[in-house]
């Protein structure tokens, strides 16, 4: 079941990507650190009505933020769209002991169905240049990568730019 967070799944929240970070980093993938993501972030995303958890035998398995801000690192790219009517997605993770199950599909079924049901012209993430399962993952969805932006406090390599129309 996927519903909205509310602040008292904050600490599983930050579990999960703790040991979505750890798996990364055992892959050779430095995408998260100490920095990024944190309880602050999650937090503002609850605040905002945007963070969204999957749920399995009412444990937190995975999240995902749908949102609708436009984050400054963005405007550089040329995106397919107009940029007034987009959803962004943000901090997608399923705990490691559940990956591979197709959760990380039902999440993003999710934000594309919210997506088409509430009119918006598409959906935009960025995705870690290192992380090739990654970058499959949503190009196989039918998403399109547009360019790089970097985000120094995570790391010197670029993050990719996708978008999907709806």
């Amino acid at each position: 079941m996927i519903r909205k967070a509310t602040s008292s799944d904050i600490e599983n929240i930050i579990s999960i990507t703790k040991a979505c970070a750890q798996n990364m980093v055992d892959k050779g993938i430095y995408q998260w650190n100490e920095y990024y993501p944190n309880a602050a972030a999650f937090a503002k995303d609850i605040h905002r009505n945007e963070l969204y958890v999957l749920t399995k035998e009412n444990k937190v398995i995975g999240t995902i933020v749908i949102s609708t801000y436009m984050d400054k690192e963005y405007h550089p790219i040329h995106w397919l769209t107009p940029n007034n009517n987009n959803l962004y997605i943000h901090r997608l993770s399923v705990h490691p002991d559940f990956q591979g199950h197709g959760y990380a599909q039902k999440l993003m079924d999710f934000a594309e169905h919210y997506g088409k049901e509430n009119g918006y012209a598409s959906i935009r993430l960025d995705t870690f240049s290192q992380n090739d399962r990654n970058q499959k993952f949503y190009e196989l969805r039918g998403y399109r990568r547009l360019g790089s932006i970097y985000f120094p406090k995570q790391s010197e390599h670029p993050f990719y730019c996708y978008e999907y129309i709806l």
